[in-house]
Parts: C-alpha cells; sequence; structure tokens
C-alpha cells in the first residue's frame, strides 16, 4: 500500500509507536524523501526548536498525510532522547 498523496516536505504522522526512538503514534515529521513511488519515506522528526530528533526510513504503512481535519499536538520529549544524536542510528543502517 502506497500514501501516493505524500510529497516530499509534507507533513506526515506515525501510525504507530517507534518505542526503539522514542517516537509515538500521531508524532509528526516531514518528510524529506520519497522512494519507489510512495512505497517508503525518509522522515525527519524535530523539537519545537528545530532539533533533529530522528531521521527515520519508514514504510508507507506507519505513516499517514497530515491534512484536513487534525489537531496538531505537543509532547514534552525525554530528556535522554534530546541528549543522543539522531543521525548516529541511520548512519549504523
Amino acid at each position: 500500500m502506497t500514501n501516493a498523496a505524500i510529497k516530499e516536505l509534507d507533513l506526515a504522522a506515525l501510525t504507530h509507536d517507534l518505542p526503539d526512538i522514542g517516537l509515538v503514534r500521531g508524532d509528526i515529521g516531514t518528510v524529506v524523501f520519497v522512494y519507489k513511488d510512495g512505497e517508503a519515506y525518509e522522515i525527519e522528526f524535530v523539537a519545537a526548536d528545530g532539533t533533529t530528533v530522528a531521521l527515520e526510513t519508514l514504510n508507507a504503512e506507519e505513516v499517514e498525510p497530515v491534512a484536513g481535519a487534525q489537531i496538531l499536538h505537543a509532547r514534552k520529549l525525554p530528556d535522554a532522547l534530546l541528549a543522543r544524536d539522531p543521525l548516529e542510528r541511520w548512519e549504523r543502517r
């Protein structure tokens, strides 16, 4: 399944928790790259101050477009999540 409506620089929300990296369902990131006509996406998740929290490659089923009658939500991030280098996990792939 693909989300053809999601394009680069669009906002996308997680459809489920990613506990290994501290992200939860509904967290919103920016699509920085679209793979194979929307089969997967490279998504950057940032804190309100612009700090990158995570940069993840996610399958289409793991995200949904953010648009229309949705409300955005803010939550406090754990200090440990902000203290780690978000690109370290990405570079190990």
